[in-house]
């Protein structure tokens, strides 16, 4: 009888893809008579309004800056297994999540036995730099492949700065000071953090255990950060040398003009999404439809 008045009968989020993610921002999430509801104060996705949320349907609720989430309603999400996830604008950040996944141990346990096994871990390593660099790598050590993968990435580097007009020195990080690189090295360095948050996004999504890399081995996010390596061809380098030229251009701060062309590539080309299908791929899972 209230639907009318609550603006909620025609009001409903769509899911943002198959996997079932819902990304709010700038509004208030908040639960009310044992549903879940938005009030949005109006982003360009989502029009202001207030929004009933198909969280039942979802598998998480990605929620952006400028958002307030209320006890109830965490408690709301827990009850039904829809997970959360603070991030940043357009999922440049990720800054928490609630404990969650899908209700099956499948791909966590895949992870550990083939991490467990020499054999296996080696060969989960080679499938991610064929991904990678589209060619068959050796059955050598990871130190071997991480020197391949070194050398390709070098003329990966070259190539994607000249096609943005771009001049390369080379790739310099001095971690004690970062500012002190050109601007296309700090480009690249913002740009990688933004692969690293979407793909701890999906990894937690997913259900996969972060700390058991393949290729990375000493992080707490180790697996993370194979995951945002998969996509440095396609999405950290385009997103940092896009972002450099517009900083040459305008004089823009270049973390700011990072986040910005991040953030929408993230959200046009659905990587969150294309990482779980990376995540699943390269541990061999089917899960039965059982993750939406």
């Amino acid at each position: 009888m209230l639907k009318g008045r609550l603006g909620i009968e025609t009001a409903r989020i769509p899911q943002a893809d198959r996997h079932g993610l819902l990304w709010l921002s700038r509004g208030r999430l908040f639960a009310e008579d044992g549903s879940l509801r938005f009030v949005s104060a109006g982003t360009d996705e989502l029009p202001p309004g207030d929004y009933a949320l198909p969280f039942q349907m979802v598998t998480a609720v990605l929620l952006g800056p400028g958002s307030t989430v209320s006890h109830d309603a965490l408690r709301l999400l827990a009850r039904h297994g829809t997970g959360l996830v603070a991030i940043g604008e357009g999922g440049v950040r990720f800054y928490a999540s609630m404990p969650f996944g899908p209700d099956a141990s499948a791909l966590a346990r895949r992870q550990a036995h083939a991490w467990a096994n020499p054999a296996e871990r080696l060969a989960v390593a080679r499938r991610m730099y064929r991904w990678r660099l589209g060619e068959e790598m050796p059955n050598a050590d990871i130190q071997v492949l991480r020197g391949i993968e070194g050398a390709r990435m070098k003329e990966a580097y070259l190539r994607r700065a000249a096609e943005f007009g771009l001049e390369w020195k080379g790739r310099r990080y001095d971690r004690a000071n970062p500012g002190a690189a050109d601007v296309a090295n700090q480009a690249i360095n913002h740009a990688a953090s933004a692969a690293e948050s979407a793909a701890m996004i999906a990894v937690s999504v997913a259900g996969a255990i972060p700390q058991l890399g393949f290729i990375h081995e000493d992080a707490g996010i180790s697996f993370c950060l194979d995951v945002a390596d998969l996509y440095r061809d396609s999405f950290t380098l385009p997103v940092a040398f896009a972002a450099a030229r517009k900083v040459v251009q305008s004089g823009t701060p270049i973390d700011r003009e990072v986040r910005a062309v991040a953030a929408k590539v993230l959200r046009k080309e659905r990587v969150v999404p294309s990482m779980i299908d990376r995540i699943k791929e390269v541990l061999d899972v089917d899960d039965g439809g059982r993750h939406p």
